[in-house]
């Protein structure tokens, strides 16, 4: 018999940092991985722009547009891929697995929109001889953090014959970014004595695009019209076009690496574009699956999931109807019994442990930097209002899927009890009946405009994302 110590079972979870296992090679994977990422975060930084990525990528590894399956009347089968494209806004991936759909999906859900300012349909004007452009914030965001910082624009102008134009202007190294100004320390006696949350009011971010006025001394606003003038030369628009336009305001410059070891990753836009990215790269993995694998990439979360391009549109389940259709497979029972026996991941983003800031979070469910991939068994706000909280026995199959797997995981919440919380899309496809659990890569800085993630968290997150695909 062994001795007293050596029987000893260690009856505790430990939560690891994931540096701890790596091997060299590990490393210099999760170094690729966030390299890959950088380059994606720094070109897509609007929902339009993921999509598009997106399909470019899933074209060139098989995936074929559900309308041109349906235009040319094929059908489905095992290992076949298909996508489908909501108004260039949100995105459906289908895997097809060798078992009927009825049997339910494994879906792997997140959203590409992230906080920002949008230009208002009447954005340009002039004042004090200074060409200004009114903006109107999206998402829950700390006003005071957009002023002084260099942003650029993104988006598309819809003219009146219906062809689209892309704008991106201010990051190529020989553009020019604009900005929003903010006061001086010597003149803010007033401004400093507001509450934070009211020192930047909404109505005075303002963006300055300009100061020289044309040379036709008898031309009204010359400096506005200067500007009118530079865009209609470069994008062939006109003022009235802004009224048909989606131009989002964003910060300028790359996605880099961050502390001196480089061991994290600062962007724009990781909320939830890190969750949607290693999704992304999760599902491409994946060549075949008994189940049929979905990732799914909607717009609209940080305003509630609403509109024809949210979670709460009928996107998803009509994309799913025809995929069921074209795989012989369709009956609106069929469909319902699909949607009830799916299993979901709700990949979006949480709060790390931040030691300047400890005062609302609660160490021992917090989520911590390098501790991997993060499960939320419920979200919501104090009594959980507006949460989903998933069930013990899918979260006890997540355990084992991600032990099996060698996955490094934690749990969390977001924040003391009564600090606050937070919600995704899970609760929309619970709705269904189906089992989902929040999960995703805890951040620094979340809706700032730049935030902070680990590199070792967006490499575990990925291979958790690949886990469950194989697996649930």
């Amino acid at each position: 018999m062994g001795t007293e110590k050596e029987n000893k079972k260690d009856f505790t979870k430990k939560y690891e940092t994931a540096w701890d296992k790596y091997s060299k090679e590990d490393v210099e994977k999760v170094f690729a991985l966030s390299d890959r990422y950088k380059n994606f975060m720094s070109t897509c930084k609007t929902e339009r722009e993921c999509v598009d990525e997106f399909i470019k990528l899933a074209e060139k590894a098989g995936y074929v547009d559900i309308n041109k399956i349906i235009k040319e009347g094929k059908s489905l089968k095992a290992g076949d891929k298909v996508y489908a494209n909501n108004k260039g806004k949100t995105l459906a991936m289908f895997l097809i697995g060798s078992e009927p759909m009825e049997k339910g999906l494994k879906i792997l859900g997140a959203h590409v929109d992230s906080p920002r300012l949008d230009l208002k349909q009447n954005p340009l004007y002039e004042d004090s001889e200074l060409a200004m452009m009114e903006t109107h914030y999206y998402g829950g965001v700390k006003k005071y953090q957009w002023v002084t910082i260099p942003l650029s624009i993104h988006g598309v102008v819809v003219k009146k014959d219906g062809s689209l134009v892309n704008v991106v202007i201010g990051e190529d190294e020989n553009d020019p970014v604009i900005g929003i100004s903010d006061l001086l320390i010597h003149l803010s006696a007033d401004q400093m004595s507001k509450k934070l949350s009211n020192g930047i009011e909404g109505e005075d971010l303002n963006i300055l695009v300009g100061s020289i006025p044309v040379e036709d001394k008898e031309q009204k606003e010359r400096v506005k019209y200067n500007i009118l003038r530079m865009l209609n030369e470069k994008y062939g628009i006109e003022e009235e076009d802004f009224v048909s336009a989606e131009l989002e305001v964003v910060p300028a410059g790359k996605a880099r690496d961050y502390g001196f070891d480089r061991s994290m990753v600062m962007a724009y836009g990781h909320d939830d574009r890190v969750c949607s990215y290693t999704s992304f790269e999760a599902i491409m993995a994946m060549e075949k699956a008994d189940k049929t694998c979905v990732a799914l990439f909607v717009d609209k979360e940080e305003v509630g999931s609403i509109g024809a391009t949210g979670m709460s549109s009928r996107f998803f389940e009509n994309a799913l109807a025809e995929v069921m259709d074209r795989a012989g497979d369709y009956s609106e029972l069929k469909l319902r019994r699909c949607l009830a026996n799916s299993k979901m991941l709700s990949s979006d983003v949480s709060a790390a442990f931040d030691p300047n800031y400890p005062s609302v979070m609660e160490k021992k469910n917090s989520a911590y930097f390098g501790k991997g991939i993060v499960f939320n068994k419920y979200t919501g706000a104090r009594g959980k209002s507006g949460c989903n909280d998933a069930n013990p026995e899918y979260i006890a199959e997540i355990r084992a899927i991600m032990g099996k797997h060698g996955v490094t995981w934690q749990t969390a919440e977001l924040g003391k009890v009564d600090q606050g919380g937070g919600g995704t899309i899970a609760y929309i496809l619970a709705e269904y009946g189906m089992e989902v659990i929040d999960c995703g890569v805890a951040l620094h800085n979340m809706h700032a405009p730049w935030e902070v993630a680990s590199k070792a968290d967006i490499y575990e997150a990925m291979r958790g994302y690949y886990a469950f695909l194989m697996e649930a």
